[in-house]
């Protein structure tokens, strides 16, 4: 989640007013900032909630392990404020997410007592946890739905046509394997799909990543699976 609320919502006029009120409370809880450098975590997956996190600026990644050794990654996000720790903060359970830092950054530490402590003040400063939690657990859904239902031509044709549409709060990877897991597979077989896109013309592999050939092509592509 991010200290700025999302302009959409039941709550956004409450939200909006409110906004200064809730990045004040935030900050009040600050216990102090540290460096961290590229490939570093921030959280660790397994790992007691020791603090809450703002990262003002900065790119990270999240990533799950599961026992048999297979990563899945969620991709790639331009941090704006963003708070890392909220829903262990909540559950009061170890860490589900391992979030690293792609870049050096400087990170702000909250403390989790303080924070309860202001929160049992300033209930209606919850509004602000209980709208982002909603908004992640929507999105995070999606993703989860398309990649267990969908075959990973799709996926990937999908994603690509998204991330051209839209803004997207996470991107992909430079990286073929972190891309794979990214769509939760092996290199292997994210590298035979997308020569699959490929040898039809529906995307092409540019400077910059995959890119769109065709992008009526690739919507009538992904209809087949309606």
């Amino acid at each position: 989640m991010r200290i700025k609320p999302s302009p959409t919502g039941r709550f956004k006029t409450l939200l909006n007013n409110k906004s200064a009120m809730f990045r004040d409370l935030i900050y009040q809880c600050q216990i102090g900032s540290r460096y961290f450098n590229a490939g570093e975590a921030i959280l660790t997956q397994g790992k007691a909630l020791e603090h809450i996190y703002v990262v003002p600026a900065g790119r990270v990644s999240m990533s799950i392990l599961a026992a048999n050794g297979r990563r899945f990654q969620l991709g790639e996000a331009n941090c704006d404020d963003h708070i890392f720790g909220e829903m262990e903060f909540f559950t009061q359970t170890p860490c589900q997410w391992s979030v690293m830092a792609d870049e050096q950054m400087q990170v702000d530490i909250i403390c989790i007592k303080k924070l309860t402590e202001h929160l049992h003040q300033q209930p209606e400063m919850l509004f602000f946890f209980a709208s982002a939690l909603a908004d992640d657990y929507q999105d995070s859904l999606e993703i989860y739905t398309n990649r267990l239902l969908h075959p990973i031509t799709y996926n990937i044709a999908y994603d690509l046509l998204m991330q051209q549409q839209e803004s997207p709060s996470l991107c992909g990877f430079d990286k073929v394997n972190q891309e794979a897991e990214r769509f939760g597979t092996s290199g292997r077989v994210y590298r035979r799909a997308v020569k699959t896109l490929t040898d039809r013309d529906l995307i092409r592999k540019g400077d910059n990543g995959l890119e769109i050939v065709d992008e009526q092509a690739l919507k009538a592509f992904l209809d087949t699976y309606e």
